[in-house]
């Protein structure tokens, strides 16, 4: 029998961020539910965010802090002289090097603002001339950090987050599957994601998410579920990287079964 058989997961990830996580649930033995919580938007085209950020020669240091903030800014290096880039974890810079940049700076299989800091790469960054790429109202620790430490910091937004929008069909589906126990965990890979999540289900469905566990990829995000009221059990994952997600799961599936 497959680990996760007769486990229902409701995945909350951007539609376009989330069919590598709900195959590799698929492939577990797992029945998955999909609802995106947020949509992710560009801020301008290409054109506009170039003359936003100018030519990224000026730049020591181009970081990168989301998949996301590469896929709408890598078109922009095209045309650059081997600047040197900086990503926030594994996934972001898999992301630039696939779409053919290197990476030399990012911190080993974590993806978060404090292990990037903790780099050599950004140990002395004073007077050094920062860009940091993201998406609109993320956190500021990099930035605030860097530029105590003397770095000259430009911040480009190049994306947006917006709650995404379902029909009554949609959600009634999900509300009828939570009623009927199909569903035990939910997804949260970002405290973005969960506020989402929270913001777009009915009062009824909000009740049931509080009996099934959340599944989140570490402790920010897990405090961030506690701030926004839920009060259902947390499965913390290693990263938000797809295989950590679903380990998590099948290690909560063995533990559950008494394996």
């Amino acid at each position: 029998m497959s680990a996760l058989h007769g486990v229902g997961v409701l995945v909350t990830r951007p539609e376009h961020q989330a069919t590598p996580l709900c195959r590799l649930l698929e492939s577990a033995g797992a029945t998955v539910v999909r609802l995106p919580a947020i949509r992710i938007n560009p801020i301008g085209d290409a054109h506009e965010i170039a003359a936003r950020i100018g030519s990224l020669e000026d730049f020591d240091l181009v970081i990168f802090t989301s998949a996301n903030a590469v896929r709408f800014a890598a078109p922009l290096l095209e045309s650059q002289r081997n600047p040197t880039l900086a990503a926030i974890g594994p996934a972001t810079a898999r992301a630039l090097e696939q779409a053919g940049h290197r990476v030399t700076v990012s911190p080993a299989g974590v993806s978060d603002t404090e292990h990037l800091l903790l780099h050599p790469a950004l140990a002395n960054p004073a007077g050094r001339r920062v860009l940091i790429v993201k998406g609109m109202h993320g956190r500021e620790l990099l930035q605030e950090e860097l530029t105590r430490l003397g770095a000259h910091v430009v911040i480009a937004a190049v994306y947006k987050r917006e709650g995404a929008v379902h029909s009554a069909a949609e959600l009634a589906v999900v509300e009828a599957r939570l009623a009927n126990h199909e569903i035990q965990i939910i997804t949260a890979t970002s405290a973005e994601i969960a506020a989402g999540v929270l913001a777009m289900v009915t009062p009824a469905v909000r009740r049931a998410l509080n009996r099934v566990h959340w599944l989140v990829p570490g402790a920010r995000v897990a405090a961030a579920l506690r701030g926004l009221g839920v009060t259902g059990p947390v499965l913390q994952a290693d990263s938000a990287e797809d295989q950590d997600l679903v380990t998590a799961v099948i290690r909560w599936r063995a533990s559950a079964s008494g394996a």
